[in-house]
């Protein structure tokens, strides 16, 4: 058996290559979506099997045992198709094979459009979770692939929701076809329309975050009559912390959201949580992120540790304020994810030796570390050092 898995490219015979017609046309079965079986050149075998999901596909192949078949997919086949899956239960069943390309949907878009398509941020929303937010804050556009619950309204909302109504949009809407149609507009319009099943979203690069190293100064950040924590500190925590991309991160008494703000830079594609039950303090939050543009971070206006029930599992969490409830929290943290990185701050030694119980009572090695900060103030024709707090770092790396 000789299988040849083919891209069919916009789904009309103009975009159809000449090399996978010919492979169309010599098949003696062929294998693929319903949509696709219907639409395949005139002089086909008319011996088709309807089927999407690999092992259905397999079974349709060896069911009908052809010298030659044909699997036949949308778009490329290298470009979010179901061709990866197959191909290793073809070579695990030792069957021959061979993988053929197609034009793809972001090429007809880019072409539509008249611009490269090479520095776009390439991402699938069809059948399965996407986070729009995140693709579009990687300082590049974002072309997504819709289709099951994640159409263009529903990628939109989350960018509207987010705070990125404004973002300049585009959908193009049955490629290829005669009824082709490019609509531009903003995210929070687009969110209002409705579009028919072959769509596909092109989302304009978000505003960006500041790009340098932890420690943003001070004077960046709106903060009002609110504690914040300060910068040296604030760069010891996220040295402490160690955020990665993509990683999903709690500030827990986020105060201003200072080290929401440099979290949500270094997390990037990720999402930060700023737990804060103070009205001021999450007016200014929300006013901080808007500032920054960190779209990524998500204001929870609650007290903890009841706020963190609904919160996905992280990969680390800081917290800087616990309202008395320290040890309910760090017991939420660890009970979402076990092996979370804790790192807390205190100035007040009570609070230090809370923390300590717990990690003597959970079995948790905890590393503390002492940040004492001093400024020098002119005082006359003399410089003299002006002490800040001492503050507690307690950091619990519960991966090692």
């Amino acid at each position: 058996m000789q299988v040849s898995l083919l891209a069919l490219g916009g789904g009309t015979a103009a975009t159809l290559t000449e090399q996978s017609k010919s492979l169309l046309l010599q098949a003696q079965c062929i294998v693929g979506a319903s949509r696709l079986l219907q639409q395949l050149p005139e002089g086909c075998t008319q011996k088709r099997a309807a089927a999407t999901k690999p092992k259905q596909i397999l079974e349709a192949l060896l069911a009908e045992n052809c010298a030659q078949s044909a699997v036949v997919y949308s778009g490329d086949t290298g470009f979010y198709s179901g061709c990866r899956n197959l191909v290793p239960l073809l070579e695990e069943n030792k069957i021959e094979y061979a993988v053929y390309p197609g034009i793809s949907s972001v090429q007809l878009l880019a072409a539509a459009l008249h611009r490269p398509w090479q520095d776009w941020v390439l991402v699938s929303a069809h059948g399965v979770q996407c986070d729009a937010v995140s693709a579009v804050m990687q300082g590049k556009p974002a072309f997504f692939l819709t289709g099951g619950s994640l159409g263009v309204p529903q990628l939109c909302a989350q960018l509207t929701d987010a705070g990125l109504g404004d973002l300049p949009v585009t959908v193009g809407e049955d490629l290829s076809y005669p009824g082709q149609r490019i609509t531009t507009g903003t995210a929070a319009e687009m969110a209002a329309r409705t579009f028919g099943p072959l769509c596909v979203l092109l989302a304009e690069a978000a505003p960006q975050m500041p790009q340098r190293a932890p420690g943003w100064p001070d004077a960046w950040f709106l903060r009002g009559k609110v504690p914040m924590t300060k910068r040296l500190v604030r760069a010891a925590v996220l040295a402490a912390m160690g955020p990665k991309p993509g990683e999903t991160v709690w500030d827990v008494g986020a105060g201003t959201g200072s080290v929401s703000m440099e979290l949500a830079a270094a997390v990037r594609g990720g999402a930060v949580y700023a737990v804060e039950c103070e009205e001021p303090a999450i007016e200014l939050i929300q006013q901080n992120r808007r500032k920054f543009h960190a779209w990524n971070v998500h204001v929870v206006p609650d007290r903890a540790p009841q706020a963190l029930e609904s919160l996905p599992a992280p990969d680390a969490v800081f917290v800087g304020g616990s309202k008395g409830e320290m040890e309910a929290i760090l017991m939420a943290a660890l009970a979402k994810n076990p092996a979370v990185r804790l790192c807390v701050s205190c100035i007040a030694l009570e609070t230090l030796e809370t923390v300590l119980s717990v990690c003597r009572a959970h079995n948790l090695q905890p590393q503390v570390t002492q940040v004492a900060v001093s400024d020098a103030q002119p005082m006359g024709r003399m410089h003299l050092l002006m002490a800040q707090n001492p503050v507690f770092l307690i950091t619990v790396q519960c991966n090692d």
